[in-house]
């Protein structure tokens, strides 16, 4: 995102902007050419005046009585984004949650999809229609240009993703417990969700403490 928005959009209205552009996609998907605030306000469950001033920010995006072009949306909050939906994503550790993972499409719309997953040992060739392969033939599979893996894995962790980080990925996201370290060109996100049961269970103590004073 440029220097200008960065300093003039306000955090809120960052964190609505992947909202339109899933909504946009989908109505593209479903041959929507163009789009009124009040039904855009519908899908994504979010005020038309809100809409209204969070494009502002943007620019001059529709026309009174006519709405909003979709795909000029789209090439917009896909350049404010930096957004690029032919991602080749890869999932390592094809287990339970990683299965889940597999069969959940949603973010679909937004950053790309899942290519392949890989497994120290396959159970099946393929989950959800997305081929599963061994880890050991990640050479030989991993789609020319991956840069993001999704790290679903309980063992061997880090020698796995030296392995990956080799093969050339760029950035994790990471659902392993264990601790693991990485080059400073690489980038990880860690999703505990352990710590944010805790979070939560802390902030509903708080509520009711707060309603018996």
């Amino acid at each position: 995102m440029n220097d200008k928005n960065e300093k003039n959009v306000p955090r809120a209205t960052l964190q609505r902007y992947p909202l339109y552009l899933k909504a946009l996609r989908k109505l593209q998907e479903d041959g929507t050419n163009r789009i009124m605030s009040r039904e855009l306000a519908e899908l994504v469950s979010i005020e038309p005046t809100t809409i209204r001033r969070d494009f502002s920010f943007i620019g001059n995006l529709g026309k009174q009585g006519y709405g909003y072009d979709v795909t000029r949306l789209i090439e917009i909050f896909s350049e404010e984004l930096g957004v690029n939906f032919d991602e080749k994503i890869i999932l390592v550790g094809a287990g339970n949650l990683g299965r889940a993972l597999l069969n959940y499409n949603h973010w679909n719309h937004i950053v790309g999809t899942i290519v392949c997953a890989f497994d120290l040992e396959p159970s099946s060739e393929e989950i959800g229609g997305i081929p599963v392969y061994p880890l050991s033939d990640l050479n030989r599979y991993m789609p020319e240009g991956t840069r993001i893996a999704i790290l679903t894995i309980s063992q061997d962790v880090q020698e796995t993703v030296d392995l990956l980080v080799d093969a050339g990925i760029e950035g994790f996201v990471s659902f392993a417990m264990d601790h693991f370290s990485v080059p400073s060109h690489v980038s990880v996100r860690h999703i505990d969700v352990v710590s944010k049961i805790q979070e939560l269970v802390f902030e509903t103590n708080e509520k009711q403490q707060n309603k018996g004073v």
